[in-house]
């Protein structure tokens, strides 16, 4: 329809201009925009105002000659001048039900676009160390990667989801040295309390609690094994229960074997091992709600030396930083990158004085491999990174791609329960599982929370407000909305559950319409706001993509429903005993209905959240 709008603006400027009711002046853009208030018609041109200065004619003027010479067009009402100058247009009523025809007819398809011209993206996300679990924080990044990415594919970009594997440095050794120290644990425990497998385990997770319950340390006797743990280690271990669990994974496969072995035996097996568990868990997390990833790219992989040539990753990207005379030494020794020179707030190191590398010399060729592999690269970090910014940024820019590197900074969930927080003692070593949040509030009600605000907004998520079944709960009102018209569909086809399965909702609603709906006999005014709504839809993904910011898909569906519910309270869709319809007229509200569900359909798949047929599953009763 812009375009439409488009093609007849410049018709009425030439016309205008044919007949000396204007100057000569070229149109650029007919600047065809939605107006803030739909009561100025669905779509408003604004070349009056940016002509203004070329014609050295008031816009009102300009406005007016333009609507006296508009082409007649079936798909418009009437053309308005309002304000200074805008030239408002008021699409005629099968102009704007066309929309439900074109939801049906591209059915999983509706709103996409080629926005994007298949520009290649990377996203990575989530990116935690693989030496514990997910938590909350976490799930926010995998809801709103996951999501942006939806929509940055639906949108018409080449997409590519990767997850960095921090698997290098000596968070890796803290983390099997924690493991192997708590198989040893078991063992002990297993000989000096007659226990079995089963009762060390608990044994030890039983430990643990005391320990964290006795804050002020005044009851050591209830908990020596968790006092060991961190005298033996310094406190530079993980301690939470998953470490007892993994322990128990090595005595599930081998027994008693590493009871004896040394610590330089035990270490690497512990390490590696571990870590190869503990990565699989998170993409277990990860699959568990639905976010999949097309590469897992390790940062060991950066150290590896290629075959063929015997450089690494990291030495072949400094190298091509040195022959560009970016990279300096000083007295010590140590390698720096001039990354002031690039807006930076300081030089920053990559190889240290006693010839290691830095946590950011692998950063570095990381941020190599990948702009030189797409046109954008988006990560997306914790506030908490903030710092870390300007140097990425500044990095790209050194290597020639300013303005490529995105980073988007996700503010942190505060988890609450009934309105009041969610505590955790400083003792406990671990922060609420993002495993743990799931299996309270589902997938659904999950995701759909922790993308619901903009990522650089906190977010409150309130366990038991997200479990509640009823119109305070904004997915459970969205979900509500499609297995209403699920429902509907399924009364109008003469089809209970179990068929309606067997045959899938499209063919169920094909069957409900029925062919050719006569969509002009639909004037409700309800109706033109669901049309205007859906209208509005391909624009919304593209922009979502665009400002990277799918949260507004949240904010559309309720609004969708909110009109979908307005719609079925006020239009009579099916007949009944007592009242009547005309067939015509029900069968083209079906459609609605269709378009509807389709268009739900599609928005939730993308933010990753599923449209159900039926809010339960009771196939005795059919409503919704």
């Amino acid at each position: 329809m812009p375009e439409t709008i488009e093609e007849l603006v410049r018709q009425a400027v030439a016309a205008a201009q044919a007949a000396g009711d204007l100057p000569a002046f070229e149109v650029t853009d007919a600047g065809v925009e939605r107006p803030a208030d739909t009561s100025h018609g669905e779509w408003t041109s604004t070349v009056a105002l940016r002509s203004a200065r070329l014609a050295r004619m008031a816009p009102a003027k300009i406005a007016e000659a333009v609507a006296s010479h508009m082409p007649a067009s079936p798909e418009i009402e009437k053309v308005e001048v309002a304000g200074p100058g805008f030239i408002n247009f008021y699409l005629a009523t099968a102009a704007h039900n066309e929309i439900f025809a074109e939801a049906r007819a591209e059915g999983a398809n509706f709103g996409r676009s080629d926005a994007g011209h298949g520009e290649k993206v990377q996203v990575e996300f989530i990116s935690a160390n693989p030496t514990g679990p997910l938590h909350v924080g976490h799930g926010r990044w995998a809801a709103i990667g996951d999501s942006l990415c939806n929509v940055l594919d639906f949108a018409g970009y080449d997409v590519q989801r990767e997850y960095y594997i921090n698997d290098h440095g000596s968070q890796m050794d803290v983390f099997g040295n924690s493991i192997s120290e708590r198989y040893l644990q078991i063992g002990e425990v297993m000989e000096k309390e007659g226990l079995d497998l089963d009762g060390a385990v608990q044994y030890l997770i039983d430990d643990r609690e005391a320990y964290i319950a006795d804050e002020d340390d005044s009851a050591p006797e209830t908990h020596p094994y968790m006092d060991s743990f961190n005298e033996k280690l310094g406190g530079n271990s993980y301690g939470g229960d998953y470490i007892i669990t993994l322990a128990r994974e090595f005595w599930d496969a081998d027994g008693d074997k590493w009871m004896t072995a040394t610590e330089e035996e035990r270490a690497p097996e512990f390490r590696e091992r571990g870590y190869k568990l503990q990565l699989g868990r998170i993409k277990d997390t990860c699959s568990s709600v639905r976010c999949e990833f097309d590469n897992w790219k390790s940062e060991r992989s950066f150290y590896v030396k290629d075959p063929e040539t015997g450089v690494s990753p990291i030495e072949a990207t400094f190298a091509m930083l040195e022959e560009q005379g970016l990279l300096y030494r000083t007295d010590d020794g140590a390698l720096w990158v001039k990354t002031t020179d690039f807006g930076d707030d300081k030089d920053r190191v990559v190889v240290k004085s006693n010839g290691e590398y830095t946590y950011f010399a692998s950063d570095v060729a990381y941020t190599w491999e990948k702009l030189t592999n797409y046109d954008y690269e988006i990560n997306i970090l914790g506030a908490d990174h903030h710092g870390y910014i300007r140097r990425v940024q500044a990095v790209g820019a050194a290597m020639g791609f300013p303005g490529k590197y995105e980073v988007l900074l996700g503010q942190f969930v505060n988890l609450l329960r009934n309105g009041e927080p969610v505590r955790m003692s400083k003792r406990r070593g671990t922060m609420v599982s993002f495993d743990e949040l799931i299996d309270e509030a589902g997938v659904d009600a999950t995701r759909y929370t922790l993308i619901s605000r903009s990522s650089n907004q906190t977010i409150d998520f309130d366990i038991e407000n997200v479990r509640k079944q009823d119109s305070s709960n904004p997915v459970y009102y969205v979900q509500y909305a499609h297995a209403r018209i699920c429902s509907i569909l399924r009364r109008a086809a003469g089809v209970d559950y179990a068929e309606a399965e067997r045959l899938g909702m499209d063919a169920v609603a094909e069957r409900a319409v029925g062919p050719d709906p006569d969509l002009a006999l639909l004037t409700d005014p309800t109706e033109a706001e669901l049309a205007r709504t859906m209208s509005k839809f391909t624009e919304l993904v593209a922009g979502c993509a665009r400002d990277r910011a799918p949260f507004r898909i949240t904010h559309y569906v309720q609004e969708l429903a909110s009109e979908f519910h307005r719609f079925y309270n006020e239009c009579q869709i099916l007949p009944s005993d007592t009242r009547p319809i005309d067939p015509a007229l029900s069968h083209a509200r079906l459609a609605v209905c269709d378009a509807v569900r389709i268009n739900l359909e599609v928005a939730l798949r993308l933010i990753g959240v599923s449209a159900p047929d039926r809010m339960y599953r009771d196939s005795t009763n059919d409503n919704a």
